[in-house]
């Protein structure tokens, strides 16, 4: 993965790194506990700073560590 991601800049408590289920870096995804299956383009990498409730985010929202 060559770009950080949104939430680690920010130095989220809840971000959790890169999931890759196989050696192929496409397959790499960014997980949190908010998203454990995978952060939403548009908070890991686009504008949305995550600081209101989103869809699928079981009520976890960015806080700072």
């Amino acid at each position: 993965m060559l770009v950080e991601p949104n939430c680690y800049k920010r130095k989220c408590r809840h971000f959790m790194g890169v999931k890759n289920e196989t050696d192929d870096e496409e397959n790499e995804f960014v997980y949190c506990k908010a998203f454990p299956d995978g952060i939403p383009y548009e908070i890991a990498y686009g504008d949305n700073l995550h600081n209101e409730p989103y869809k699928g985010d079981h009520g976890i929202q960015y806080e700072k560590k």
